[in-house]
């Protein structure tokens, strides 16, 4: 008989081939395989008392910290749905995950207290809320008042007694909630298998075993980690947490612990490109990178300093990476920037992936067609299979949508070239059409960051009488660097065509960004749209 496929049987497996091997690291603290297996076991058994029934959804609003680990196995193994939540939201936005998703436990970190205790009582399923005092974490008062303490629920688990497998690999592991730039955010629905497949496919991609050591610098709630923490369970390495991004505190702990990998989105590695102690390294580490085409610039760079990386695209609604720019050898004969520009696009579907398409934007008698692939004719990205969601949470219309012709439409616009590599060109609400030419603001972005000074760029279209909408620029220099906008407006004259080009670059200290580090634009647009009866999309 065919065993169901889920991530929960990488940690059976790892706590019996590795018990006593280090399996995540945060501070202090440190779980065996075996200690992780247990804890997950005791946790599971204690959301079951407390209620959770099979299907129920439990919430959690943690930093990168082994509860959240340990979570990613208790809760599927209690039967229930984990729902891990942005820690940048504000109380209201918590309010409707919670309601949205009928969570009936909520599991937070005292730093989020503010956010969460005027909550108490007012949510509309939530029946137990459990405070996880980190103690490697910022001091604090302890457990919120009118919580359970998470290690009085632990301690009172009862141990083992639970099967590592599940009777319907299809059922919901996860639900993971859109950003919600436009509108209210979107439950993802990830699966058993869809998870266990997209674990191995991160594993195939970024080659971790059992000697592998990866640093979160990645947010686990962003599509759960992109699946790492059961990728890295399936391979028997070890985790080490971060509760927060900083680029002394990531060198650091490369040292400490003999970091191998990361993930993180293009500003991840800009910040570790430019921390003080920022040197070249003298082992491998590899950076899988997503979020934001990163630029040739910033790709050039860390290989010089040593870094080897691996750029993926996805969305939440792929479980994070779908496809992939997989290098060819003959590249490496190429000069660094030409090499570095072939590694910005965003490759071919993943190991795990049933392929990604670029197609036209209207249906012909109802089934997708095509675009050319010649790197010029541009149309939608869209992807499907086991690596991709099973749909949205309570939204047939939406989900329905979604999958127009069978494939899942990702809202992207790119252009596919003759190698059968995709290259993302736009979000299609972030086109800018000035006097009728489509204008990609990623290539306009790629443009001004190749200037040394550049740290970070964000394009938008903004209003013009003339033409419409124009581009606009909006440019972090780096630290000690400067450069006027008449300088910068040259140089990107030099690297795109003059149409394309922004007229007007305003100079910021930060860019708007999620807690993944995408950059918010529509911050930016509703700065520069204000008072227009038009306003661009999105």
């Amino acid at each position: 008989m065919d065993a169901q496929l889920t991530p929960l049987s990488f940690l059976r497996r790892s706590a019996e081939v590795h018990p006593h091997k280090t399996a995540v690291i945060h501070g202090t603290r440190s779980l065996t395989y075996r200690e992780l297996a247990d804890e997950a076991q005791r946790l599971a058994n204690a959301l079951r008392a407390a209620g959770v029934a099979p299907g129920d959804r439990v919430a959690y609003l943690l930093p990168n910290v082994p509860e959240l680990v340990v979570a990613h196995f208790a809760v599927p193994l209690a039967g229930g749905v984990l729902v891990a939540m942005n820690t940048r939201l504000a109380s209201e936005e918590i309010r409707y995950i919670c309601d949205h998703a009928e969570a009936v436990v909520l599991v937070v970190d005292p730093a989020f207290g503010d956010l969460v205790t005027p909550l108490l009582g007012t949510l509309a399923t939530v029946r137990t809320v459990v405070t996880a005092v980190d103690p490697d974490g910022p001091p604090t008062e302890g457990v919120l008042p009118g919580t359970v303490d998470y290690r009085a629920l632990l301690d009172g688990g009862e141990p083992g007694g639970l099967d590592w497998v599940v009777d319907d690999e299809l059922a919901p592991i996860t639900i993971n909630y859109t950003s919600g730039t436009t509108g209210r955010p979107k439950g993802v629905v990830y699966t058993h298998r869809g998870a266990y497949l997209a674990s191995l496919g991160g594993l195939a991609l970024t080659g971790y075993n059992a000697a592998s050591v990866y640093l979160w610098t990645l947010p686990m709630f962003h599509c759960n980690g992109w699946c790492t923490a059961w990728a890295l369970a399936a391979a028997g390495g070890t985790q080490v947490c971060l509760r927060e991004v900083r680029g002394d505190t990531i060198w650091q702990l490369i040292d400490a612990h003999g970091i191998t990998h990361l993930n993180g989105a293009p500003t991840v590695v800009t910040t570790i490109m430019d921390a003080e102690q920022a040197r070249e390294l003298d082992r491998p580490l590899v950076i899988t990178t997503a979020g934001a085409p990163p630029s040739p610039t910033t790709i050039q760079q860390m290989e010089q300093m040593g870094f080897t990386i691996i750029h993926v695209y996805g969305l939440t609604e792929t479980y994070g990476p779908y496809s992939v720019c997989e290098a060819q050898p003959a590249w490496a004969a190429l000069a660094p920037e030409e090499r570095a520009h072939l590694m910005s696009r965003q490759g071919v579907g993943m190991l795990h992936t049933d392929g990604v398409r670029v197609v036209e934007s209207e249906l012909r008698d109802g089934a997708l067609v095509d675009v050319p692939a010649d790197g010029q004719a541009m149309g939608e990205i869209v992807m499907r299979g086991n690596g991709v969601m099973k749909g949205y949470f309570k939204d047939p219309e939406g989900t329905e949508k979604a999958f127009a012709g069978g494939w899942f439409h990702s809202g992207d616009l790119g252009v596919v070239y003759p190698d059968n590599y995709v290259e993302l060109r736009d979000r299609a609400k972030d086109v800018v059409v000035s006097g009728g030419e489509n204008i990609a603001t990623v290539e306009v972005e790629h443009a001004v960051a190749s200037h040394a000074a550049v740290l970070e760029v964000a394009v938008i279209g903004v209003p013009d009488e003339r033409w419409g909408e124009r581009p606009k620029a909006f440019v972090v220099l780096r630290p000690g660097q400067s450069v006027t906008d008449t300088e910068l407006l040259a140089h990107v004259r030099t690297k795109i065509a003059r149409y394309k080009a922004p007229r007007e670059i305003e100079f910021l200290a930060e860019l708007p960004k999620t807690s993944t580090g995408k950059i918010q634009k529509f911050d930016l647009r509703e700065k520069e749209w204000a008072g227009h009866t038009h306003r661009i999309k999105g």
